[in-house]
């Protein structure tokens, strides 16, 4: 095996664990959390399996990032992130640097005022965790289809 199947191999499977986990969280979890008999109740299931999902992703987004690069230094595709028929090359390039920012900068940054905000309000504050997770995996699915398709031969333009 060649060094470029290996990094794709382990970009394809570090994808999969980082956006299937978003989907189980937005598909699965904040819907179970939101139909707890209290919202409190349900902010602290999702606290605690976001807790655990998060401590696995600091490893799986910094890999998506590592593999993609090596590919894009080693195949010399840097000019496709200037290609219009290449759009899902920087799709993907700007989710994984927005959720870079997320997991290493803001989350940690933002925590403590997520937290009381939580306690203040908790209905509200998984409603928005929902509105937010859902939104992410829409553009996690739009992009993925893209960069499936588009390295498959099809030009969406």
């Amino acid at each position: 095996m060649d060094d470029i199947t290996l990094a794709r191999a382990l970009h394809v499977l570090a994808v999969i664990h980082w956006i299937g986990g978003l989907a189980f969280v937005a598909l699965i979890v904040l819907p179970l959390a939101q139909a707890r008999s209290t919202a409190s109740e349900g902010l602290e299931l999702f606290a605690t399996i976001e807790r655990r999902f998060a401590a696995q992703v600091r490893v799986s987004i910094p890999l998506v990032g590592a593999t993609g690069l090596w590919m894009t230094y080693r195949l010399d595709f840097w000019d496709r992130f200037l290609d219009p028929a290449y759009w899902w090359m920087s799709a993907m390039l700007g989710l994984w640097l927005f959720f870079m920012l997320m997991i290493f900068v803001l989350e940690p940054l933002l925590h403590g005022h997520f937290e009381r905000k939580a306690r203040s309000d908790p209905a509200s504050a998984l409603r928005r965790m929902s509105q937010l997770h859902a939104s992410l995996l829409s553009l996690a699915a739009i992009t993925a289809l893209g960069a499936v398709a588009g390295a498959h031969g099809f030009n969406f333009f």
